[in-house]
Order: C-alpha cells, then sequence, then structure tokens
C-alpha cells in the first residue's frame, strides 16, 4: 500500500482542525520555528481493516501463548478450578484425616481381637486367675510321689477302727460316763424315723421284670461275719490281682467330626426314650425310669477348646481343653456310655478318672442291672457307719473320715460310670453323706445363697481327699419327695445335683470333672410317705473311685 507523505509546516493552511490559538507572548520573548512532524495518513477503510486483522492476530498470539503468557484475568479466572483440581487429587492420594483415623481404629480393633484369640486367659479376672493358680499348685503337690500318705491314712484309719472297738466295750476304762450320756442322746436324736424307708437304696426299687428263661440269682447270701475291706485295694483285691495295664487315652488316632446334636445315638433292646425335658432324656427300662444328659455342660465352662473324634467300633471320644492347658478327655461307647475318663496334665501326666474295659460292650445288646447277680447286702454295722446324716454333723473332720472309709463289700470289678449311676445294688456298695441341710423350697432347684455356706464343711473334706488322690470321683445325688408327677419329679431331682455340683465348683473350686450329679425323683424316699417331707428333697454324695478305677491308677 502505497503511503503518501507531505511536509507541513506548523502553521500551513489546510488543515481540518483549527489550531489552538497561541499564548501571548512577552515582549521579550523570541518566537521559536516551528519543529518538522512527519504524519502518516490513512483512509477510513484501511484503519478498520488494519484494526480487525491487529484484533485477530492478537486472538491467534493468545491461543497459542503458554499459560504463563495468558492474560491475567484469565489465570485468575481459572485459578479457584486449578487450586480445586489439585485438592481432589491430593485427597485422593491421602485419605482425610477423619478416614484415616477410622481405618487406624479398626485395625487396631482387629489386631486386638487376633491378641484375644491367641492368647488364652485375657478376659480372666484377677481372682479366678488367683484361683486357677492355687488349684494348679494344688495339682502339683498331689502329682508329686508321696508315699508317706498312704501309710498316713493307713494308720488314721487303725486308730479310728481301735477307738470304735474300745467304745462297743462296755467297760472300756476310756470313755467316761459323761461321754456315754453324750453318745446315747445323740443316738437316740439319730434314731431311725419308725416311718423310715429302708436302708439300702437296691431294698426300694420296684420289681424287675425278667424276660422268660431268666434265672434268678443263684449266689448264696453273704453272711454278716465277712470282715468289711479296710482300704479300697483291699476292696479290689478279687479284681487287680493281674496288674491292670492302661494305655494312653490319645495314642488311638481319631477323625475330627462335628460337635454332635442333643440326641443319644442309638437305644439298646428293651429301652424306650419317654420324653425331653430341659436338654435332658428320660428313659424307662426294667420297669425303672431314669435321666441322662448327652454332654456334661459343667465341662466345657470356661473352656479354650472342645472337639470331637470319631474312633473306631461307633466310639467317640470329647476333649475340653482347659485355659491352662490341661485336656479332658472321654470315650463314649456305641450307646454313649462313658467308659472312659482321664485328665492329662500341661506335663502330658495322665490321671484316671474313670476306666472300664470297653470291649465287652459292644456285645451287649440291652441294658442290664449288674446288680441283679449279686445277693441282697446284709451289714452288721452301725447306721451311722453307712449314712452320714449332715443335720448331726458336729465337727467338719467328720465328713472327711466318713468319706475316706472303704466301700463296705468286695468290688467284684471296675464298673463303667452309667452302671454305677443306674444301680442302686452296685451305688450300695459305697457310703453316702445326706446332705439335709440344704433346704430346698417346693418344686424348686435353686439354692438361697445363704445355704451355700451350710456346704463348707463336705467341701473341704473333698478337697483334702482331691490333694492325696486328684483321680477321686465323687457321685452328687439328686432326690425329691413323692408329691407331683414321676416324670417331672426325675427332672427336678436332676437339677438339684447339678446346682449343688456348680455351687461346689464356683465357691469352692472343687474341678467339675471330679464329681458327676443324677437325679433319682422320688425312686428313693429317706422318709416313706406321699405328703411333702423336707427330708425326701435333698441332694446325697458318695465317693464312687473305688467302683469305676482301679486302685493302682491312682496311686
Amino acid at each position: 500500500m502505497k503511503r503518501h507523505f507531505r511536509i507541513v509546516l506548523g502553521a500551513v493552511v489546510g488543515l481540518t482542525s483549527t489550531p489552538a490559538p497561541l499564548p501571548a507572548l512577552s515582549r521579550d520573548a523570541q518566537p521559536r520555528a516551528a519543529p518538522l512532524i512527519l504524519a502518516q495518513t490513512q483512509s477510513p477503510e484501511e484503519e478498520e481493516l488494519l484494526r480487525r486483522k491487529k484484533s485477530e492476530g492478537a486472538k491467534r498470539d493468545e491461543q497459542r501463548a503458554p499459560r504463563a503468557e495468558r492474560p491475567a484475568q484469565r489465570e485468575r479466572a481459572e485459578r479457584p478450578a486449578a487450586r480445586e483440581r489439585e485438592a481432589i487429587k491430593r485427597r485422593g492420594a491421602e485419605p482425610e484425616p477423619a478416614i484415616a483415623e477410622e481405618r487406624q481404629k479398626r485395625r487396631k480393633e482387629r489386631e486386638a481381637v487376633k491378641r484375644r484369640a491367641a492368647e488364652p486367659e485375657p478376659a480372666i479376672a484377677e481372682e479366678r486367675q488367683k484361683r486357677r493358680k492355687e488349684r494348679e499348685a494344688v495339682k502339683r503337690r498331689a502329682a508329686e510321689p508321696e508315699p508317706a500318705i498312704a501309710e498316713e491314712r493307713q494308720k488314721r484309719r487303725k486308730e479310728r477302727e481301735a477307738i470304735r472297738q474300745r467304745a462297743t466295750e462296755p467297760d472300756a476304762p476310756a470313755i467316761t460316763e459323761e461321754r456315754v450320756k453324750r453318745r446315747k442322746e445323740r443316738e437316740a436324736a439319730m434314731r431311725w424315723p419308725e416311718n423310715a424307708a429302708r436302708l439300702f437304696d437296691s431294698a426300694k426299687e420296684k420289681p424287675v421284670r425278667r424276660k422268660p428263661g431268666d434265672a434268678e440269682p443263684d449266689q448264696p447270701a453273704r453272711g454278716r461275719a465277712e470282715r468289711l475291706p479296710e482300704s479300697d485295694a483291699a476292696a479290689q483285691a478279687r479284681t487287680s490281682r493281674d496288674p491292670v495295664q492302661i494305655g494312653s487315652v490319645i495314642s488311638e488316632e481319631g477323625r475330627r467330626i462335628e460337635p454332635p446334636r442333643r440326641e443319644r445315638p442309638e437305644l439298646p433292646e428293651g429301652a424306650e426314650l419317654v420324653r425331653e425335658v430341659n436338654n435332658r432324656f428320660i428313659f424307662r427300662t426294667n420297669n425303672t425310669y431314669f435321666i441322662e444328659r448327652p454332654r456334661e455342660e459343667r465341662f466345657i465352662i470356661d473352656a479354650r477348646e472342645v472337639y470331637y473324634e470319631e474312633l473306631p467300633r461307633s466310639r467317640q471320644r470329647e476333649v475340653v481343653v482347659r485355659p491352662d492347658g490341661t485336656r479332658i478327655v472321654t470315650i463314649r461307647n456305641r450307646w454313649g456310655d462313658l467308659v472312659r475318663r482321664v485328665k492329662i496334665l500341661p506335663d502330658d501326666r495322665e490321671i484316671v478318672l474313670v476306666y472300664v474295659e470297653d470291649d465287652y460292650y459292644d456285645e451287649v445288646l440291652e441294658w442290664r442291672d449288674p446288680g441283679l447277680d449279686l445277693p441282697p447286702l446284709d451289714l452288721d454295722i452301725p447306721v451311722r457307719d453307712y449314712i452320714l446324716d449332715a443335720e448331726w454333723v458336729e465337727d467338719p473332720e467328720d465328713y472327711y473320715t466318713f468319706l475316706d472309709q472303704p466301700p463296705v463289700e468286695q468290688v467284684e470289678r471296675t464298673y463303667s460310670l452309667d452302671e454305677v449311676r443306674r444301680s442302686a445294688r452296685i451305688r450300695d456298695k459305697v457310703r453316702r453323706i445326706d446332705l439335709d441341710i440344704i433346704n430346698f423350697e417346693f418344686g424348686s432347684a435353686q439354692i438361697p445363697e445363704s445355704e451355700i455356706g451350710k456346704l463348707e464343711g463336705v467341701a473341704g473334706a473333698m478337697q483334702r481327699l482331691l490333694k492325696e488322690n486328684p483321680g477321686e470321683t465323687f457321685l452328687i445325688e439328686g432326690h425329691t419327695d413323692a408329691v407331683g408327677a414321676e416324670v417331672a419329679n426325675l427332672a427336678l431331682s436332676d437339677q438339684r445335683a447339678e446346682a449343688v455340683a456348680t455351687a461346689l465348683t464356683n465357691v469352692f473350686d472343687i474341678a467339675p470333672e471330679n464329681m458327676e450329679t443324677q437325679g433319682y425323683g422320688e425312686q428313693y424316699l429317706k422318709v416313706e410317705t406321699q405328703e411333702p417331707e423336707r427330708e425326701n428333697r435333698r441332694v446325697a454324695i458318695r465317693r464312687i473311685t473305688p467302683l469305676i478305677a482301679p486302685v493302682a491308677s491312682s496311686e
């Protein structure tokens, strides 16, 4: 495009604009020469075209320019969006503080749960821990061999028998008139009531319905002249001629199974299931009702682990692991009868609680009372030497002296725990303590808190016996009066026996595996009456160790 230039003087006429008036000059002031100006002139169309091109070029330059070279207003407008994007990226990379704290809290909780699962005793209170340590100390002391204990017990037993013999002599010089008077008064108070039931439980049972062809027991009645056994070993002399070889209870391989359901696996011939009451099964066989529980719930309280294994010949093994590592191993046969129970200490020493050869039971197809092969029991000893009435105990030492005595007749063989429970004739071989000092309300199995202290004397005797022999087993029997239905009384009596065993464990630390419970309802009344009678609502305790375990195994 051509450009036209003109030389114009400051005062040239022809300019489109009117020149501004010049300021007045002083007289002395001289006018200066006007400058020479080069001016560029354009047509309006050219100026508009140039302006548009500049605007378009500026826009292209702005689009091609980097972010730092953009105009300031555009950069300020985009600054919040950029900050927001950066914040979103940071939040995506780093969790919010509240979320991080919550995650950390859940992680710590999971780790705490894992630690509690790995540690055996995190939730046990100090008092329970203290009692457990005391029990372990007692077990350690009991496990240590103490040959002098047996001699000391034998010596004390002989001294007691000598005292009895002197007491029966009419002119015994050691017995004063005052002592004779007190003894007579006490015997008069303890005299068997006129309406008392028979002495032995086996004499109170209903006649057994025999099958055609079954013969009556042909053994002669035992004479009164036969001497009482002097010890448990003497009572088992006929069965322990050959040493009993007992293998380890865990030596046999088993297959892990799920916990069994609350039902009896099989019923032998002659047994009939009557009903189920509070997880207890009531059966009828040989014209007699009896009750049993598939599992002892007392054993698994505070257990660290409980598992079951299937053994050959349809047997089953239950293992209860205590928090201190002690294991209680129980083996049942195909009928659910308990044939073996062993306590395995943390150092793998085994204490036999129940042992009977179970080969015989593999061929038995019906429940049969082993007492049917024995003659009626006939003893020539005072009643007080066979039954200790807790109501007339003056010295707690009497409980220990009484429970420490051996059976009253020979033990033909070791019996299973279920045989002892079902057979009154077999139970009659050992003495019993009648705890009629515990007052049960009519129709109730609850022990009032005020009555629990009355168990302290017998609990102390049990603790002393367990210290001498950790393999002792005590049978806790429950009884009711004759008011009410027979089946309901059977379930109530079983609950009463379990309530006493639970109190002995919780309050006096008697291990649950050293106690067995069984209810007998109204079958064995102490006072022969169909009316409500407090003496019939009672609990009895027997030491049945010589009936269910070889003496050599406990020593």
